[in-house]
């Protein structure tokens, strides 16, 4: 039986690298996005080219009926679910400064970056421990945070937050899913190049041109579904609560 795996936001980018390497390693991909199917088609199409099994939930996970929405998705399209990645977050509409940051803006960050993980996290974990195992284990959980978990960014307090926020989800989850053979681990992506980060490539551009900054390039969403990968693999069978850093192509893990 082929496993399942539940990718958030995933029409794009670092989800949609990711949802491709799954299927690729055998996965049936459950790819979620806030836009509807025909928006996305052909991200869609693209990853069933490949000969990877695919459906498609519309879906934001701020929202406790759209999570419930994505796991009816996964168990009518596939039965099960064996993996999910919490790729899906939002940055800031606007950069502001912390003295200046509103409550809407946190609110909004922390929702979907922190709260929707938290529950999406808490509802297919019930249903992974409801199923009967394969090659041992009942399932993985991979959060995809930032750096942004452990340095401050002033004009971005609320994004800091939400994914510090994702990193004690992480040790938590373990803890409690280690004893039901569910693996929680967390990839911390640091400047990779998507559509999110467009807006200061120049920045970063100068910083690395003038080796400033301690990365040799961009890291790419390939990059990151590369340990996402890992961490989904037998490699690691039997290691819970831990993160791979991703910066600029090179992995370090932090077991």
């Amino acid at each position: 039986m082929k496993k399942t795996a539940i990718v958030t936001g995933s029409s794009r980018g670092i989800g949609f690298a990711i949802a491709k390497q799954l299927g690729l390693d055998g996965y049936n991909i459950v790819m979620v996005a806030t836009g509807p199917q025909e928006k996305n088609q052909a991200a869609l199409d693209s990853l069933k080219e490949l000969g990877i099994d695919c459906a498609y939930v519309q879906a934001n996970i701020g929202s406790s009926e759209d999570r419930k929405k994505i796991l009816e998705g996964a168990l009518a399209a596939f039965g099960r679910v064996d993996a999910l990645v919490n790729n899906a977050g939002v940055a800031p509409k606007v950069r502001a400064d912390l003295l200046e940051m509103t409550e809407e803006s946190f609110d909004y960050v922390v929702e979907i970056n922190t709260k929707g993980n938290m529950f999406l996290t808490q509802l297919v974990a019930n249903q992974m421990i409801r199923q009967e195992p394969l090659d041992g284990r009942k399932g993985v959980i991979v959060n995809v945070s930032s750096c942004s978990a452990v340095v401050s960014s002033t004009s971005r307090g609320e994004y800091c937050v939400s994914k510090a926020g994702v990193s004690m989800l992480t040790t938590l989850y373990a803890d409690r899913l280690a004893s039901e053979g569910i693996l929680v681990n967390e990839v911390r992506p640091g400047v990779i190049a998507t559509d999110m980060t467009s807006t200061v490539q120049a920045k970063y551009d100068d910083l690395i041109a003038k080796g400033t900054f301690p990365i040799a390039r961009w890291g790419t969403p390939e990059d990151v579904a590369g340990a996402v990968s890992a961490l989904c693999s037998d490699k690691f069978a039997y290691t819970t609560g831990n993160y791979i850093d991703v910066d600029g192509g090179f992995h370090i893990q932090r077991l």
